[in-house]
């Protein structure tokens, strides 16, 4: 039987979805894991998205609540606002009550990525504050810690990501995420998908 490790995020410019792309591969790449890609549903209406220059969604499927409980981990991503997940990814967690009341999430590991704008805009906190949500449901938070080695240590180029999770900066949003940044959200993917092959078969 297939390891389910879904990989949930919310991404406006792309940024979000390009870590979530590699973060898939790197879950799939650990033998016996099936990694699958989700969306949660946007909320703004298209002519706000348009006036904000947002591209258009790719044809990636958006998740509903109650899918999550077929999984057996998870990695959500998401851009900040403020320091913290974008309302988005906020808004699709609290349609998770049902979820919630019968703690059908509890146990389950789960890992966080994300895009700031800035190196002050929050690649900690947006992490920190969404593991509330994880504790609520009893998820168990799987940070990479400094498991991706020298890369973590990188000081002569912009890098983001901490030992929360993988991360990228977007600056005014011409910014991609770098080689190296990829390479963590690729780490982040196999990392967090070998935990969760190991909690769900344990011999």
């Amino acid at each position: 039987m297939a390891v389910k490790v879904c990989i949930v995020y919310y991404s406006m410019y792309g940024h979000v979805e390009k870590l979530a792309e590699e973060i898939q591969k790197g879950a799939a790449s650990v033998e016996g894991v099936e990694a699958k890609l989700w969306q949660v549903p946007e909320t703004l209406p298209k002519e706000v998205l348009a006036k904000m220059s947002a591209p258009p969604k790719s044809d990636v499927p958006v998740i509903t609540p109650n899918e999550l409980a077929e999984a057996d981990g998870f990695i959500f991503g998401f851009p900040t606002r403020f320091g913290m997940m974008a309302a988005q990814f906020k808004a699709f967690l609290d349609a998770t009550g049902g979820l919630w009341r019968t703690q059908q999430l509890a146990g389950k590991p789960a890992g966080i990525f994300y895009s700031t704008g800035s190196q002050g805009g929050g690649q900690e906190t947006t992490a920190l504050t969404a593991i509330t949500q994880l504790v609520h449901h009893g998820m168990i938070f799987v940070p990479i810690g400094y498991t991706f080695g020298a890369g973590m240590f990188e000081m002569e180029k912009v890098k983001g990501g901490s030992p929360y999770g993988a991360g990228t900066y977007a600056g005014d949003g011409s910014r991609q995420p770098s080689e190296l940044e990829l390479e963590q959200a690729f780490h982040q993917g196999k990392y967090i998908a070998a935990i969760t092959k190991k909690l769900k078969l344990p011999n």
